[in-house]
């Protein structure tokens, strides 16, 4: 009897060796994957920008260290402050660090598919067989206990491609990480400045509005005199109460874009008012900076490297798709212990086992395994129609911010001219006006007009710094300085 057992043992283990070569050599012969192969793509753009440099722009490029941290370019300490906070409490960035610890997460389930599944099994029952054909009813009991073990070969690269789209995916969220932290950096420093432009202009109402208390009460106290009539003073009166009610417009956009802030760094709005009570001057850009060219913004911009990698997912899910189509084969095997009694329980004499290969095959699915390969490839086309359509917006973006950069610095020389030309005006006719040689008609022209372009100008002033706070942000920069702990390692 026991030779009889060895002799079938030594037969059962020569056909499981003889599966395990048969499946190594399917392995072997079948090391490629199915499905499409990702190429790199190289984003087309015209080798230059179609906007002339003014205003201190060149088309040289720029530092590596000046693109990741060119807010420092405005050398503002408050603005430093600022974007190291929100790098570090704002709850879009932490969002975009949780999405790459989840997609990480992910690549990590699809390799497990690489390898044999181990699962532990123990029961106890009690079985009842009833009577018939000279039978007589009877009760046992039944304990198992043991390992079951399934390893699905990766012939057709099915497995293998799933984790080359986690991979991508992967790849992605942390360019959407590098995004977020673009676009962070870009809104802070553009809240920041509104603050200071606000100010600026709030200080030139209240100066203003000084200016127009004096002009008055001169003309209250020249009305007493009899030296002129009441229409003056009126008039004087009606500017003044104007001015003054541009102060709560001018205070209330002020609030706005401090409690903007606040909420940016991750704080309750108003935890800034102490870093932001005192005005200070809006920050002055330099006097050149350097854009680069095309071709070199493409590949730093991480919305268009986002999209690049979301298009090699596509590309590799239409392999996992088509890998549906071919056998899937299996090694499977049980080891454990079973016996009606528990005293036999752990006896030797007590194993079960059962090992072999396995083979699947979806022979018919109604199509629906090849409507599921075209589902993949038009997403593959969406991907790539997305990333064209990236590249495209990225070089809008930028023209649009050169452009707008250059002729704001244009704006701003003329400002400044008339603004010295009205108050010379002012100064004119309010000395003629006292001298009795003009009417106060000029003077108030003059006041209006300078009053004005003052405000122009210092809402001009903080265009041409927001402006520059836009082309940096189309450039890409600002994401390199981020903490590998951000996203989880």
């Amino acid at each position: 009897m026991k030779h009889k057992i060895k002799k079938h043992m030594k037969k059962l283990t020569a056909g499981f060796f003889i599966s395990v070569i048969f499946m190594i050599c399917l392995i072997l012969t079948g090391c490629g994957s199915v499905g499409p192969d990702f190429t790199w793509l190289d984003p087309s753009g015209p080798k230059t920008w179609h906007t002339d440099p003014e205003g201190g722009l060149t088309y040289d490029n720029p530092s590596p260290e000046t693109l990741a941290n060119w807010w420092k370019t405005l050398n503002d300490p408050d603005l430093e402050f600022l974007i190291k906070s929100a790098v570090k409490n704002n709850l879009n960035l932490k969002h975009a660090a949780a999405k790459v610890r989840e997609a990480r997460a992910l690549k990590g389930i699809s390799r497990a598919g690489l390898f044999p599944a181990v699962d532990a099994k123990g029961s106890v029952s009690k079985i009842r067989t009833g009577e018939g054909r000279g039978q007589h009813a009877s009760e046992n009991d039944l304990y198992y206990a043991g390992f079951d073990a399934a390893w699905e070969l990766d012939i057709f690269g099915g497995t293998r491609r799933a984790i080359e789209a986690a991979s991508a995916n992967l790849q992605a969220s942390k360019e959407y990480l590098h995004y977020v932290l673009v676009s962070l950096a870009a809104e802070v420093s553009l809240n920041y400045v509104e603050v200071r432009t606000y100010q600026a202009r709030l200080a030139l109402a209240k100066a203003n509005i000084k200016t127009q208390e004096k002009t008055y009460a001169l003309n209250i106290s020249r009305y007493r005199a009899g030296i002129i009539n009441e229409l003056p003073v009126r008039q004087s009166l009606y500017v003044l109460e104007h001015t003054k009610s541009l102060i709560p417009s001018l205070e209330i956009g002020l609030e706005k874009a401090k409690n903007r802030l606040a909420v940016l760094v991750g704080k309750n709005p108003g935890h800034l008012e102490p870093l932001l009570a005192k005005q200070k001057p809006i920050p002055v850009p330099p006097l050149t900076v350097a854009v680069g060219i095309p071709a070199e913004t493409l590949r730093h911009r991480p919305d268009v490297r986002r999209a690049e990698w979301k298009l090699a997912a596509a590309t590799a899910e239409i392999g996992v798709a088509t890998a549906e189509l071919y056998p899937k084969f299996r090694l499977f095997g049980t080891i454990g212990l079973e016996s009606v009694s528990s005293g036999d329980f752990m006896d030797w004499s007590s194993r079960v086992w059962t090992i072999g290969p396995d083979i699947s095959w979806n022979i018919f699915r109604g199509g629906a395994i090849r409507q599921k390969i075209k589902v993949q490839t038009a997403r593959q086309e969406q991907a790539m129609i997305l990333y064209e359509s990236t590249v495209l917006h990225a070089l809008e973006e930028v023209e649009n911010a050169l452009t707008a950069y250059g002729k704001e610095q244009q704006k701003m020389t003329s400002l400044k001219a008339a603004v010295k030309a009205a108050r010379h005006a002012y100064n004119l006719a309010l000395d003629q006006y006292r001298a009795g040689l003009v009417d106060f008609s000029n003077v108030l022209d003059a006041q209006r007009a300078m009053q004005s372009f003052q405000d122009e100008l210092a809402f001009s002033e903080g265009a041409v710094t927001s402006n520059l706070v836009r082309l940096y942000k189309a450039l890409g920069g600002g994401w390199k300085h981020i903490k590998p702990n951000l996203m989880g390692g």
